[in-house]
């Protein structure tokens, strides 16, 4: 599993644990301990926001990086080794390779299939995408399927998350977060980006 891939996950679960109860922003802690017998000279809780907690939990996990990562996991692991060039270097290669694309920028009609490997006990599965036209010359980006079943656990925090509307680049998310290796571009009929083949 991709450290970006944990984290959404961690995030979603820290965010809403429990179904039926309002998601969380900020995570309080304090030893059982001083919660069951409270003393005077207890430590202090601590309260930290549920992005910050999920983010120190992914960074901790010894994952897998063996895998193609996308341009902002790579940027991630080079933020975390102080690269700054590195970081930036990557995130402008990234974009300039999304801008130089010979069937960029996305038009109305425009399918997009997005592939996400297994990862932990979700089996792999994709979702597809149709860019539209949105207000003022803008783009849309719906959700038009997934292959998870209807009765899997957290769907809607799973799947949708690139949807937008009225967007001057809809696909710039999905470049840069999921990747180019992930994604698949349909226009007229004909593929004219295939993910994983470059």
């Amino acid at each position: 599993m991709r450290r970006t891939e944990a984290l959404k996950i961690i995030t979603r679960v820290l965010k809403q644990p429990v179904d039926d109860v309002p998601a969380a922003d900020l995570i309080y802690g304090r030893a059982l301990a001083h919660i069951e017998n409270p003393a005077p000279q207890a430590p202090q809780p601590w309260a930290m926001q549920v992005d910050v907690l999920a983010l120190k939990i992914a960074a901790q996990l010894p994952l897998s990086e063996d895998a193609e990562q996308s341009p902002l996991a790579q940027a991630e692991d080079a933020k975390r080794a102080r690269d700054l060039p590195g970081e930036i270097g990557i995130l402008m290669g990234a974009g300039a390779a999304l801008t130089s694309a010979p069937w960029y920028p996305a038009r109305p009609g425009d399918l997009v299939h997005v592939h996400y490997e297994a990862a932990g006990e979700t089996a792999a599965f994709g979702e597809t995408y149709l860019v539209a036209a949105g207000n003022h010359g803008f783009l849309n980006m719906q959700l038009l399927c997934h292959t998870l079943p209807p009765d899997t656990e957290f769907l809607d925090g799973m799947v949708g998350c690139f949807a937008v509307d009225d967007d001057p680049d809809p696909l710039s998310d999905l470049w840069f977060e999921a990747g180019p290796h992930r994604l698949t571009i349909v226009r007229d009929g004909r593929p004219v980006h295939i993910g994983g083949a470059q």
